[in-house]
């Protein structure tokens, strides 16, 4: 089977064809970063015109890029939701046209199940694994046992790791997209220049909180002397980064515990999201599974940001699994958590 991904909730207008033998026959994606950066973030009204703007161009690269027509495509999945509605409407309305044209299955993708499901497609890691998920709207340990079927046991109280890379990074005076902005900064930093937090290290639970850290930045940024030069700017970097690492890996500690006792056949530790694409994070979360005796396994990096191919693969791995696609009166979400049965996280800013 061959399925047409497309992923438009947030700041990317992608598409990508995927087939059953997890081969990836095109993968395109069209970037806002430039629309969005005067602004130091994404603009929703902005990002779904950009998006109504490029769905058809970047439909047409994926099939001449994969060098098929739409009389190849066996399926077509789309994102349809969480994220800016605006969005997800452009690539669920897209989807379910191409749908109806050809005959074909429409599936609705959760964003987050895409993110989760991309270990699978690069590396067929099997269930169940131990995933920490982490981008700019969401920060979550979740047990993933199959498609649909996902236990969280942590998420964020207030910000997500992702978010609190650009509001730092646009804190600091660096350019948005933040986080890979403050990693190359940090590269040349003294991480111990700076004494920054770690909220919730030590905290009963898995939950995770970066809001206090956020702080924390501007208030040393506020004791500066003046102007924070290059210098400045390199060891905040390095502290920050530093510190977003060391809480991440230690709220995944006890995450693993929970994961050995319910799931004792698991072997992997997973990594996935938009932060997933930060180095440091990756070499700290390699050694804790390393410690564990767990595999650990975080994709390519340009299959960590917003894709096509995870939306693509996802529908593969449903349609597979329950053997149909979604009814057109699939209704977008804004927020659509992989564990309805998870209690709601209470805190500012909370992505379900």
């Amino acid at each position: 089977m061959i399925v047409l991904g497309i992923e438009t909730s947030c700041d990317e207008t992608a598409a990508a064809i995927v087939d059953g033998e997890r081969r990836i026959l095109a993968n395109v994606v069209a970037s806002q970063i430039a629309t969005h950066r005067p602004y130091g973030g994404v603009v929703p009204e902005i990002a779904a015109r950009a998006h109504l703007s490029a769905i058809d161009g970047v439909v047409r690269q994926a099939l001449a890029d994969a060098e098929t027509t739409m009389s190849g495509i066996d399926a077509v999945a789309a994102a349809a939701g969480p994220g800016l509605i605006g969005g997800v409407l452009v690539g669920v309305t897209a989807a379910k046209a191409i749908a109806v044209a050809r005959g074909i299955p429409f599936v609705a993708v959760n964003h987050l199940e895409g993110h989760a499901l991309t270990p699978r497609l690069t590396d067929a890691v099997p269930f169940p694994y131990l995933l920490l998920l982490t981008s700019g709207g969401h920060c979550q340990t979740l047990i993933v046992r199959g498609p649909g079927d996902y236990r969280r046991l942590g998420t964020t109280i207030d910000d997500a790791a992702g978010e609190a890379f650009d509001k730092t990074a646009k804190m600091i005076g660096l350019p948005y997209p933040g986080g890979p902005e403050i990693e190359r900064r940090a590269a040349t930093g003294d991480a111990k220049r700076f004494s920054l937090p770690r909220p919730m290290l030590h905290a009963p639970g898995y939950d995770f909180s970066f809001s206090g850290l956020k702080t924390a930045v501007r208030q040393t940024l506020a004791r500066l002397p003046g102007p924070p030069t290059a210098t400045d700017v390199a060891d905040l970097c390095a502290g920050f980064q530093a510190a977003v690492t060391e809480t991440l890996v230690g709220r995944v500690k006890p995450a693993l515990a929970a994961f050995r006792e319910a799931c004792p056949q698991g072997r992997h530790l997973v990594v996935a999201g938009g932060v997933a694409a930060n180095s440091a994070l990756r070499e700290a979360l390699a050694a804790l599974a390393r410690d564990s005796g767990l595999a650990f396994v975080a994709p390519p990096l340009k299959l960590c940001t917003d894709n096509g191919a995870m939306i693509a693969w996802a529908g593969l791995e449903r349609l597979a699994a329950f053997g149909q696609g979604d009814g057109l009166d699939f209704k977008p979400r804004p927020r659509w958590p992989l564990d309805a049965a998870a209690p709601k996280a209470r805190g500012a800013g909370v992505k379900a």
